[in-house]
């Protein structure tokens, strides 16, 4: 069944992409198939939630699902499924600004001066290439594109431009790299302005349609509401999928707006590819800007660049590599595509951690090296601790700590960990002696962090041991955490 489903799956994508395959390509993508197929799906054993889908010379090797879109509903990941795919947007801006590029509404040269009006006078000549290549010197945000739990931040229009306006810059416009989602925010205006169409419509009438993506946007898409994925950051706070606080809200504000939170699927993003590819949305001149390395930076003590909305580089065998990330902290998206060798891979995850952000470029390698075998993927620490204490007594938690000193010596490194799951266990009201066990372990190992004393007194306080939640609030206070005073007079009041 499970390999009629693939071939099923691989057909139907080679005919929507026009794709065909010879006897001998079958065969090698069979081989791969199997490899990448065999390392995802034992990852998902462990943890590994999300999609992967890989194009090889004209081939759709895998276009397949792994764990659960919605745990409640049992709902398992597949190619139709719906994720947030964060700062991939940025392309998708880009690309809307070069269709203006060659309707000749407006010109890469042109200035923000000729779209807002009084502005400060360092921003004045700040032009649309600065922004699509992040060397305009805005700074990185001006505000927090979502609350800690998911709900979408609230910010006028007027009051989001003012402010971004009125702040000052990190670097002389044109001089240095800068990445600035609000860079791209201001993007997003001007596809406005120049258009006379909100930018969702714009995209959705000059990109997503051509293109054939009909879930893919913000608002705009008659969304299949059983595709759409809960998101699981690091597999243990779950929220809804973004779409629905898109709906709440009534809109997209400018903290997200050009810069992410778009959602799509991995048919869509195979679409979008061919798209790409065939000149359908842009003109092959107007391909050539999108992807040509043009800002620099150091990253990870490596040379990077910087096209416009994707980034542009050298690969381990020296060829070029067009990719971008985007993640909203709980969904993980990565694009990648080799133009040379003709390879495109979609990844996407509705349960980030630090495990599994790097899984395209493992499936990358395990493409390009037949004799690579790839580190299997690994639950990550905070999973497996909540894992542990809904299937332990809280008798076990110096089990718990020589389990986590043995098999996550590089992650078990601060006070972080044993205090999200303590906090998360408080907060549902479940198993509170393993949180309070946590908070005692913690402060055990990190005696000197006011902030682990509060919790402690939170933990002692769910537990209904009032006197040692104050003498914890006070030593919190004592080694400066302010915030446990109002904690400790309410405690001592009542």
């Amino acid at each position: 069944m499970k390999k009629a489903l693939f071939l099923f799956t691989a057909i139907t994508m080679v005919q929507l992409l026009g794709f065909t395959l010879s006897a001998q390509e079958k065969t090698e993508s069979k081989a791969l198939y199997t490899k990448i197929d065999s390392y995802l799906t034992a990852g998902s054993k462990n943890g590994f939630s999300g999609a992967i889908s890989v194009v090889k010379k004209g081939e759709v090797v895998i276009n397949k699902g792994y764990g659960e879109a919605n745990k409640a509903a049992k709902t398992l990941n597949n190619p139709n499924t719906i994720f947030d795919i964060g700062s991939n947007t940025k392309q998708f801006t880009a690309t809307a600004i070069l269709k203006l590029v060659e309707f000749r509404k407006l010109k890469l040269t042109d200035s923000l001066s000729l779209f807002f009006k009084e502005l400060p006078t360092d921003k004045q000549n700040i032009n649309i290439h600065q922004l699509l290549t992040h060397t305009a010197g805005f700074s990185e945000s001006i505000g927090r594109d979502y609350s800690s739990f998911g709900k979408l931040s609230k910010i006028s229009q007027r009051d989001f431009f003012e402010t971004l306006f009125a702040s000052e810059l990190v670097a002389e416009p044109g001089k240095k790299y800068a990445y600035s989602n609000t860079g791209y925010s201001l993007l997003g205006r001007i596809i406005e302005l120049a258009s006379g169409q909100p930018y969702e419509a714009f995209l959705n009438e000059h990109l997503f349609i051509p293109a054939g993506m009909l879930q893919t946007g913000y608002l705009l898409p008659k969304w299949d509401t059983k595709q759409m994925s809960h998101g699981y950051n690091r597999n243990i706070m779950e929220t809804e999928s973004t779409i629905t606080y898109y709906q709440d809200a009534g809109g997209v504000n400018w903290n997200l707006k050009g810069n992410g939170g778009i959602n799509s699927t991995q048919n869509d993003m195979l679409l979008w590819y061919k798209a790409l590819k065939t000149n359908i949305v842009l003109t092959p001149e107007s391909l050539k800007k999108l992807t040509t390395p043009y800002s620099y930076t150091l990253s990870y003590n490596s040379k990077t660049s910087y096209g416009y909305g994707w980034g542009v580089e050298k690969s381990e065998n020296s060829s070029k590599r067009i990719t971008h990330n985007g993640s909203n902290g709980t969904y993980w998206h990565t694009l990648i595509w080799y133009p040379k060798e003709d390879i495109y891979i979609v990844y996407a995850t509705n349960a980030n951690s630090s495990k599994v952000e790097g899984i395209a470029y493992v499936v990358a390698k395990i493409i390009f090296d037949e004799s690579y075998i790839p580190e299997p993927i690994k639950n990550n620490v905070y999973s497996f601790m909540m894992d542990y204490t809904e299937q332990h007594s809280a008798d076990k938690s110096k089990e718990l700590l020589r389990l986590l000193q043995e098999n996550y010596v590089d992650d078990f490194t601060s006070a972080g960990p044993l205090n999200t799951i303590g906090n998360l266990l408080i907060r549902s009201n479940k198993n509170l002696e393993w949180a309070l066990k946590l908070f005692r372990m913690n402060v055990q190992l990190f005696p000197e962090d006011g902030n682990l004393w509060d919790s402690l007194g939170d933990g002692y306080k769910a537990n209904n041991l009032k006197e040692d939640a104050i003498k914890s609030y006070q030593t919190a206070i004592e080694l400066g955490y302010k915030d446990s005073q109002e904690k400790l007079t309410e405690l001592i009041k009542n």
